[in-house]
């Protein structure tokens, strides 16, 4: 019988949608049916469990599930004994403290003493005790923002996104206590065989998010500007120089990281550069 991973996943939600693009993206086609809760995959050695986000760190503590997909944030607060595998560059978000408009805040001690309620209270008692504060804790699920609009805290402890929710409950956002993504996080004893598995699937996610993250692109030049250009490349090793059928011209080839696209972008007209050519990257393999 052959040895499958046992992946667990958010059953609904943004987590459940970024992984299963995640893993087409991989080439795993997951034949998911409506309100199933196991589904296997046609092409590759796995299975996929959908569970109850909160629930998935103990379940791969257990060993029910090998590996999961969670939130930073899901991972940090349960405490389970697990490991942190992969950062997957979706679903960001940041767990806040946040307080109502106009109330004075002059950093963390503004804390000791009030009301806090959030449904991260392990997260919010690691915030508490790094900086010697004391706070009485609310923990509540749902919708947290709400409380202290009806008494019920002095501020909370949440997860932001856009902030537009906060706004909209006349709350803002003071400390930031941790950036949070979707991760994998993994069964801390695998076996040999689905270790192997796993890092098969390591190896494929991470030539998908290289290439998400990186920009192929061609330009033209005139052969007395392609020493500047070159200069100004950041590419993986050096980049391609080719001779165009026009004498005197060439055409560059690199890979440029998004975060830095534009800035080179300009620097690269400025240097003569013409024709460029932008070109996603479907895999990129390092």
């Amino acid at each position: 019988m052959q040895t499958r991973l046992q992946v667990a996943v958010q059953k609904s939600g943004r987590l459940l949608e970024g992984s299963l693009r995640l893993l087409k993206e991989c080439g795993i086609r997951v034949d998911n049916g409506k309100d199933q809760l196991k589904a296997s995959a046609g092409n590759f050695p796995i299975d996929i469990l959908y569970l109850r986000n909160s629930d998935i760190p103990q379940y791969v503590e257990d060993g029910v599930a090998d590996i999961g997909i969670i939130g930073q944030n899901t991972a940090f607060e349960k405490q389970k004994n697990i490991g942190t595998i992969l950062p997957l560059g979706f679903s960001r978000c940041r767990l806040s403290i946040a307080v109502p408009k106009n109330t004075p805040y002059s950093g963390p001690r503004s804390l000791h003493g009030k009301r806090i309620a959030t449904s991260y209270p392990n997260s919010l008692r690691h915030f508490l005790a790094e900086h010697q504060l004391e706070a009485e804790i609310h923990e509540i699920s749902g919708s947290v923002e709400i409380a202290p609009n009806i008494g019920l805290a002095d501020a909370i402890c949440d997860l932001v996104s856009s902030g537009s929710t906060l706004f909209k409950n006349g709350l803002e956002e003071k400390e930031v206590i941790l950036k949070s993504e979707a991760c994998i996080v993994a069964h801390p004893q695998l076996s040999r065989q689905k270790q192997a598995i796993l890092d098969k699937l390591v190896f494929r996610i991470e030539a998908v998010l290289k290439a998400r993250n990186n920009k192929y692109i061609l330009m033209n030049a005139p052969e007395e500007k392609v020493k500047d250009i070159i200069r100004i490349l950041p590419g993986m090793k050096s980049p391609t120089v080719m001779p165009l059928a026009e004498e005197g011209w060439s055409s560059i080839h690199t890979v440029i990281e998004e975060s830095h696209f534009w800035d080179i972008i300009d620097q690269l007209r400025a240097a003569g550069a013409q024709g460029i050519l932008v070109v996603p990257i479907e895999k990129m393999i390092v």
